[in-house]
């Protein structure tokens, strides 16, 4: 199995970007992940979310693999222990398909059409976060719960 990380934007600040290529190094050494980070659309003077989120998603829906598991990070999607993430990556790893391809919108959230293809809407807070600092907890999470499935030490239960 392997992981691929589809996202509007890149990662800006210097401290996050540090955080975010220590996990995606940590992951690597359990399963291969590939990040793409696609255009921000450019809000202009008058944003239009509703515009954005349809060209950005337009975008995403055009890149995800067509018979990868879609997980799509969401504020309102479901929320998972770090148990339940773990027990959710092993049973993939042993009967899924070949492919989990992770989502995570812009500033403007993700529209209809991103979030219909998904096959777990997956909430990481109920609390709003940055797309920039999800990528950092969703990969920190993501490190936590592979370790959990190989029974290693990272995760204190």
């Amino acid at each position: 199995m392997r992981l691929s990380l589809y996202c509007i934007g890149r990662v800006s600040e210097n401290w996050l970007r540090s955080g975010v290529d220590d996990y995606a190094g940590r992951i690597r050494r359990y399963l291969p992940l590939t990040e793409h980070a696609l255009k921000e659309e450019k809000p202009g003077r008058k944003p239009d979310p509703r515009l954005i989120r349809s060209k950005e998603g337009e975008r995403l829906l055009a890149r995800l693999p067509e018979a990868a598991t879609v997980v799509v990070l969401d504020e309102n999607g479901r929320g998972l222990s770090s148990e339940d993430l773990a027990e959710m990556l092993g049973r993939q790893m042993l009967e899924g398909t070949g492919e989990v391809a992770l989502v995570i919108g812009g500033a403007y959230g993700l529209n209809d059409a991103v979030k219909e293809r998904a096959d777990l809407l997956l909430s990481l807070s109920a609390m709003t976060l940055t797309h920039q600092m999800a990528r950092l907890l969703l990969f920190e999470q993501l490190y936590r719960g592979l370790t959990i499935v190989r029974n290693e030490p990272y995760h204190n239960r």
